[in-house]
Formats: structure tokens, sequence, C-alpha cells
């Protein structure tokens, strides 16, 4: 169950996109996981925190209120594999762009991919690591 944190200036982001950035951007992390087919467990503990930012808070050396918007995604030990780290950040890239209605924000679009350490990814009393997370699969026949 990854973490999403969204950082982008207050007026980039199209009013009323927050749903569909949460939404759109959970599905891409748990595809990139190899979650095929998400359930409850999955669904409801995935968070994605928009931080609309004052404009004035994003700055470059080039560039005072820069148009750049950070993500940064935390996931459990080991979860993306190379291949999934590439087209997660392909996908959120592709999607954030697609929300501002500008192809060109894809340059201005940092992805950060975070692994959490081993137990060091908590919910509900517990920290998980690799023995937690598998008990969560489902049971092979």
């Amino acid at each position: 169950m990854p973490m999403i944190d969204v950082y982008a200036p207050s007026d980039l982001l199209p009013s009323g996109t927050e749903r569909r950035i949460g939404e759109d951007l959970t599905r891409a992390v748990l595809r990139a996981e190899g979650v095929s087919a998400p359930g409850p467990f999955h669904l409801e503990n995935t968070a994605a925190f928009i931080h609309r930012m004052d404009p004035s808070a994003i700055q470059t050396a080039a560039q005072a209120s820069a148009r750049t918007i950070r993500v940064q995604i935390v996931t459990p030990p080991a979860a993306l594999t190379r291949s999934g780290q590439k087209q997660l950040v392909q996908d959120v890239t592709a999607i954030l762009a697609d929300v501002c209605g500008d192809p060109s924000q894809a340059k201005r679009t940092w992805v950060l991919l975070t692994e959490a350490a081993e137990g060091g990814w908590g919910i509900a009393g517990t920290a998980y690591g690799r023995e937690e997370f598998a008990a969560l699969a489902p049971a092979k026949r």
C-alpha cells in the first residue's frame, strides 16, 4: 500500500482534479507493483496527499514561482521491480501532464520513488515487513 504525495503550485492543478489525481496515481502505483486486481485493502489504504502550495513557495535558481510538480511515492520494501519503476515514472508524469492540460509539464514533473525500510511501514498498529505483507497475499491453490 503505497503513499503518494503530490506537491504543486496551487494554481497549476485545475480545481476539482483531486479525485482524478488520487485515483489515477493510486491505480498506476498498484499496477507498477504488479497488483492486477486491487482489493479493498489496497484501495482503502493507498493514500494520495495533494499539497497545493503558494506559487512563490516553489523556486528554482532560474525562476521564481517555478511551474514544477514534485511527486514522492513511498512503497513497501521490494514492491517495485526496475521495469515497474520505469513504468511508474512514465505513467505518473503522463497523468499529471494530462491533468494540467499541458504536455510540456512532463519536463517539469519530478517523480521520487522511495522504498520503506523492512518493518518501516505501519498501519493499524502493525509495522509491516516481508512476513506481514506475505500474510496479506491471497492463498495460492
